[in-house]
């Protein structure tokens, strides 16, 4: 038998993809595009809260990521007027460590999770970010483009 899981904290974890552009589409019905901008995977494990949320918002907002004229990633979303494309993925919440077959117990319930995504999308509407979605719970097929590549994986 093994033992239950351990739940060690870990936290709001995101994908961080700068794209030249993304789609989201659910039952070939395109539910979320974007041009220019970043595609955000998000997850959020046990133990996530609210209180999670502007931080990693304030973060991603501001996170220099698009080149400048010089060519050096000096230049936030807002500055290049990029779009959001917001994705959750819970099988994020899978380490890897045991096993070949993925787990994903780490998971926040549903319910929940996709309360705290939802208040994740609107405080970065709140900076004034147009932000885009997938659809919560369901089977997407999501296109990037990715730009660079370009791609973060942050913890909050």
């Amino acid at each position: 038998m093994l033992p239950d899981p351990v739940f060690d904290g870990e936290p709001l974890r995101v994908v961080i993809q700068r794209a030249d552009s993304a789609r989201v589409t659910v039952d070939d019905e395109v539910t979320g595009e974007i041009k220019k901008g970043l595609v955000l995977l998000v997850c959020f494990e046990q133990g996530d809260n609210r209180e999670l949320i502007p931080k990693a918002c304030e973060k991603i907002s501001k996170l220099r990521c698009f080149n400048d004229e010089a060519g050096k990633m000096n230049l936030n979303i807002q500055q290049v007027q990029g779009e959001i494309l917001s994705v959750s993925q819970f099988t994020l919440s899978w380490d890897g460590s045991g096993g070949h077959r993925p787990s994903f117990e780490r998971s926040l319930h549903p319910g929940e999770a996709r309360m705290l995504w939802l208040d994740f999308n609107r405080t970065l509407r709140a900076q004034g970010i147009n932000v885009h979605e997938g659809r919560f719970g369901c089977e997407m097929k999501v296109q990037i483009t990715n730009d660079g590549p370009v791609t973060f994986i942050m913890n909050f």
